[in-house]
């Protein structure tokens, strides 16, 4: 099939696409850590739209915390010409929570239309590669094709917080699901222009700091110890001292350096005329793969025990999350061949090969040998309010998908 033909043929479903994202984003699928309910309902609405597929499976990671006790990951397989391998697209079922709702301009949950492009929380992190993954099979499908290779559509649980329900429980529990000849395609990180592909990330570490004081009256500091200080001083210390400690860079990633980032404080005291005995914070580290993540963690020790002798307090290290940083993707794998030729004949783009500082389910595929590539056509809205996605931007997904899943790679 002509470049000009698929891109009209996926110009056909931009209505039913539109649809789908709509009801996407009605069906909530956000995850217990994130005060939610999981993505049980999402999975069945998306069950309901896979008719076309020659074989549906269906994998439950056990969760108490969500609605019905289980986390669910959905694999639907669309059967090619070659029945050795397959050309996997991964997107997840998960979306994060609406944030400030007075930032929106309307419902998060109520996805509308305007000037081009689809609003609501989701439609692009991570509706848009589901919606796409979805039409790009029935595209071929509709215009009597079959792919060259066997399509596995994964529609995974937990992205959001971890991937511990999602691809990990898969790789942990069902390893034989992934073939060491098949091609991973991740639509879950982009451009504008749609001109990049992911093929590595930084290792990821997410640390929690809790500061012990002793709390008293504001107007008797003498008869405690104020754990605010001590840890407003730790925060100071530690961005300096991780920065200078790491200064690298690699040009593969954006920004180049490795990132330290303090985030999240938690609240101490409800009252301003009381003395804090117990303050925590967050720090969120972005470490370059030549970086090893226990010197990065001995800087925290390093300052902790410095603090705690300069301040008279105790201070504890925790480890939230922990993600070390797998060999990079070859940029002559197949898939990395495969998807450029198609980002060149749909888009007319010539793709840079890159890295990031996010962290993407081709991580863990990485980990254990496979070669997967991240990509898809985005504005970057994801987690903001007022998410958008550019119906345009969804119609040359689906097109650039479906001429890969016809390519013979």
């Amino acid at each position: 099939m002509e470049a000009k033909e698929l891109k009209e043929r996926a110009t056909r479903f931009q209505n039913p696409i539109i649809e789908a994202q709509i009801r996407l984003t009605q069906t909530k699928a956000i995850g217990p850590d994130n005060g939610g309910e999981g993505e049980i309902d999402r999975a069945r609405l998306i069950k309901g739209w896979l008719g076309f597929a020659d074989a549906l499976e269906e994998y439950f990671a056990p969760d108490s915390r969500a609605k019905e006790g289980v986390r669910p990951n959905l694999l639907a397989r669309v059967f090619g010409k070659d029945r050795s391998r397959a050309l996997w697209v991964v997107s997840h079922l998960d979306t994060v929570p609406e944030g400030d709702l007075g930032l929106w301009h309307s419902d998060p949950f109520q996805a509308y239309v305007k000037d081009g492009s689809v609003f609501g929380r989701g439609v692009e992190d991570n509706q848009q590669a589901i919606v796409c993954s979805l039409f790009a099979s029935k595209l071929i499908l509709d215009a009597g094709l079959l792919p060259e290779m066997d399509v596995n559509l994964l529609f995974l649980a937990d992205e959001e917080t971890g991937n511990v329900y999602g691809i990990e429980y898969l790789l942990n529990e069902h390893p034989t699901l992934f073939g060491q000849d098949d091609l991973y395609v991740v639509s879950d990180w982009g451009s504008k222009e749609g001109d990049v592909i992911e093929i590595a990330e930084k290792s990821l570490l997410w640390v929690r700091v809790v500061v012990e004081g002793k709390q008293t009256h504001a107007s008797t500091p003498h008869l405690g110890n104020n754990a605010h200080r001590a840890g407003a001083n730790l925060i100071v210390s530690l961005d300096r001292a991780l920065h200078a400690r790491f200064p690298l860079q690699d040009p593969i990633f954006s920004p180049p350096t490795s990132t330290f980032e303090p985030t999240k404080k938690e609240a101490n005291v409800g009252n301003v005329n009381t003395i804090p005995g117990r303050d925590a914070f967050c720090f969120d580290c972005r470490v370059l793969p030549s970086v090893s993540l226990e010197e990065t963690l001995g800087v925290f020790e390093e300052e902790k025990k410095r603090i705690e002798q300069a301040y008279g307090v105790s201070a504890a290290v925790e480890i939230l999350q922990r993600v070390d940083a797998p060999k990079p993707t070859s940029s002559e794998a197949p898939v990395i061949l495969g998807l450029s030729r198609a980002l060149e004949t749909m888009l007319g783009v010539h793709p840079r090969l890159v890295g990031i500082g996010g962290g993407t389910i081709a991580a863990p595929l990485r980990r254990v040998g496979l070669q997967a590539a991240v990509w898809s056509k985005l504005e970057g809205t994801a987690h903001q309010p007022n998410e958008s996605c550019p119906v345009a931007n969804m119609l040359d997904t689906t097109a650039v998908l479906a001429c890969m899943m016809l390519q013979k790679l």
